[in-house]
This record gives structure tokens, C-alpha cells and sequence, in this order.
């Protein structure tokens, strides 16, 4: 219990230092919008997300020159269960090329300039190698159809790893920062959070992961229902109020959920939104782990939604529902299912492209032609 009320006093913590985006700037950044000469709303959602950046960073004179993607690697106990075609062996060695510079974000993160930090959070090896970042209390979650996946103070600890770098690349001038994870059996983890937080029964947001067959998938959702079940994980009912403040049993029950059946890499994770609100840098999600991660944190600390912004529409089953409770829309739907944050950094060139068109276009007042008017007849979704 001391532990538990130990992480609830870090999540007020948090919530007194969250910040307010500067709806003002945004404004400023939607009138910038709408003089550059081009139909107006044109370039859709990527309008939005400059709006929502400028409203982050606090002015409309957007900065992304300096951009990264935090990798959080950890390790799942719930394996043991045959949840997944591969073993532990697998995040030690994606970790690894990640740390050298060899996987595919890290390509991916070439192209659009971006620098790639991956942190051990909690992998089952230790591995010392540079560019390598280690912040971890344990070695791997337990299997939690047996017994809790981790212990209060291992779960705090991952928060406040995932706030920590968030501020460390902030002191560093990052101004746009994606997520991503490397951990085998983390779309286990990650469904059966989606499934007690959306109060949906687990066959509706499990999928395949890394590559399981139907019968794989039958039997991963089996484990998951039989571990909610047997935890009484929902049992207070679906808490899918975000109010202005999360109230104090919604906190609680989602810090037990994540406990119990989440991963160490989902609560840095869930850390990295919240210091994204904390440190006003814009924070762009991935796949499913990194959206269940999101809404865990958005659970916590309502405020956390405003400073996170979608990449992609991934495959797994559970992607739809949970940006519809975010009530957010990804700007990518490509199919992706590769993880390591390759999904976040896609976005980043789009977004690119979008902010050279918002500072260096002409304007209206530049070719001394009328303004388009706007009608209000264009439905800008929540970006």
C-alpha cells in the first residue's frame, strides 16, 4: 500500500507541473493557415497537427528542426503461455541493432532526420552497449496468469523513467518526439489493458502480433480473459470517463491494471505522454502498444491528451476503438504492423513537408488576391 500511494503522489506531482497547451498560439497558427495562398483546410489533417503543435510549443513560429524517437525495450513474462512465436532471445537482439544503428527505425529515422534512444526499461538481459540507455528495477515482468507482472514500486520507477527522458531530450532542444517500443509479448500485454479499459470483451481487440495463426490468437485471448478474470481487473466497471480530473478510483484501478497485466515498456511509455504535457513537447504515438500506453496515461492525467498526437492506423484490432475513446484520428493508414516506433517517424517528413508549406508559402496579401472565405463547412476532426 505504501508503494501504491507512493505512485499516486508522483501522478499529483505530475499533475500540478502539466501544462495547458496555448489555445491563443493555436489560434495564431490556424490564422496562418488560412492567409497562405491555397484552398483553405487543404493539406487536412496535417493542418491540425501544426495548430495542435503550435499550441504545444506555445507559439505559431513552429520548431521540428530537432526531432526524436524514444524506443522503450522490455521484457514480458506472460510468454511462458505461448502468446508468441518468439522467446526473449529476440528483444535482446532487435534492442541491440537498434542500439548500433541497424533496425528499421533507426533507417527509417535517417530519412527523416530524427535521432533514435532506445532505453532498456526492463529487458530480461542486461546489455551494455552504446547509445544504449538502461532503466530498469527488474528484469523482465512475471508471468501474470500466475501472479501480478510487477510490483508498485517497479511500475513507479518505469513511469518515471519514461517522464525522464522525455525532460532530458526536452533540456536537450528536442521539440517533436515519437515513441516507440522493442519487447515480445507486449501486444498481450497491450490487449488486455485495451480490454479492461474499454470494457470490451478481449476477443474483440486481440490480434495477431508478430505473426500468430488463428489458433494462436484463440489461445492468446484465452490467457487474457482467464488473467482479467482472475484479478477482477474491470470489476468497478469500464472507466471511460476522462473528466477534467480522473477521479481517484479511475487512477487507482488503472496503476492496478497496468501492474498486474501490463509491461514495464507500457509504463514508461504511458511516462513519456505524461511528460510530454509536463515539459510541453508534442509527443507522437505509434502502434497499438504505444496508443494503449496513451490512453493508460490519458486515465491518470486527463491533460495528457492534448500534447499527443497519432501516426498511423495500425492492423491490430484494438487500434479503431481506442483512438475513437482518444477521440483522435491518425493522419497514416498503410497497414503498418512493425513496431519500434516505425510508424511515429513516417509521420515526421509529412509533417515536414506541411510546416515548409506553412512558412513558406505566399500568401494571400503576397499575390494582392482575395482571401478564400471560410464557410464553416469543413468538419476538422481532433488531430
Amino acid at each position: 500500500m505504501e508503494n501504491e500511494e507512493k505512485s499516486m503522489q508522483y501522478l499529483e506531482t505530475c499533475g500540478k507541473r502539466m501544462q495547458r497547451p496555448d489555445r491563443q498560439a493555436g489560434k495564431a497558427g490556424e490564422r496562418h493557415w488560412n492567409k497562405i495562398a491555397k484552398p483553405l483546410h487543404g493539406l487536412g489533417l496535417l493542418e491540425d497537427a501544426l495548430v495542435q503543435i503550435a499550441a504545444i510549443q506555445g507559439t505559431e513560429d513552429i520548431s521540428l528542426e530537432k526531432k526524436a524517437v524514444i524506443v522503450m525495450c522490455a521484457d514480458n513474462g506472460i510468454i511462458e503461455e505461448g502468446v508468441s512465436q518468439s522467446g526473449y532471445e529476440v528483444t535482446t537482439l532487435v534492442t541491440g541493432n537498434i542500439a548500433k544503428g541497424l533496425a528499421s527505425v533507426n533507417r527509417m529515422a535517417s530519412c527523416a532526420g530524427a535521432d533514435v534512444f532506445p532505453v532498456d526499461v526492463g529487458m530480461k538481459e542486461d546489455l551494455q552497449l552504446p547509445g544504449l540507455l538502461v532503466k530498469k528495477t527488474r528484469n523482465g515482468t512475471r508471468n501474470f496468469l500466475k501472479e501480478p507482472a510487477m510490483d508498485d514500486r517497479d511500475m513507479l520507477a518505469a513511469l518515471q523513467a519514461g517522464v525522464e527522458m522525455v525532460e532530458k531530450l526536452a533540456s536537450e532542444g528536442y521539440r517533436l518526439l515519437a515513441l516507440g517500443e522493442m519487447g515480445i509479448g507486449n501486444t498481450t500485454t497491450s490487449s488486455a489493458l485495451a480490454s479492461v479499459m474499454l470494457g470490451v470483451p478481449a476477443e474483440m481487440v486481440t490480434g495477431p502480433g508478430a505473426g500468430l495463426d488463428k489458433e494462436g490468437v484463440r489461445h492468446k485471448t484465452e490467457v487474457i480473459d482467464r488473467a482479467i478474470a482472475a484479478w477482477r481487473l474491470g470489476s468497478a466497471g469500464p472507466l471511460q470517463e476522462m473528466g477534467e480530473q480522473a477521479g481517484e478510483t479511475q487512477r487507482k484501478e488503472t496503476l492496478r491494471a497496468l501492474r498486474t497485466v501490463g509491461g514495464l515498456d507500457l509504463c514508461a511509455l504511458a511516462g513519456a505522454c505524461i511528460g510530454g504535457a509536463v515539459f510541453r513537447v508534442p509527443v507522437v504515438l505509434d502502434g497499438l502498444i504505444t496508443a494503449v500506453a496513451a490512453l493508460a496515461a490519458c486515465r491518470l492525467l486527463p491533460g495528457v491528451r492534448d500534447f499527443l498526437l497519432p501516426s498511423h492506423l495500425g492492423k491490430e484490432p484494438a487500434m479503431a476503438a481506442i483512438y475513437e475513446e482518444l477521440k483522435a484520428v491518425p493522419v497514416i493508414h498503410a497497414r503498418l504492423a512493425l513496431g519500434e516506433g516505425t510508424g511515429a517517424v513516417a509521420l515526421f517528413p509529412l509533417l515536414d513537408m506541411a510546416c515548409q508549406v506553412y512558412r513558406e508559402n505566399a500568401t494571400f496579401g503576397d499575390l494582392e488576391m482575395d482571401a478564400y472565405e471560410d464557410y464553416g463547412t469543413q468538419e476538422v476532426p481532433v488531430c
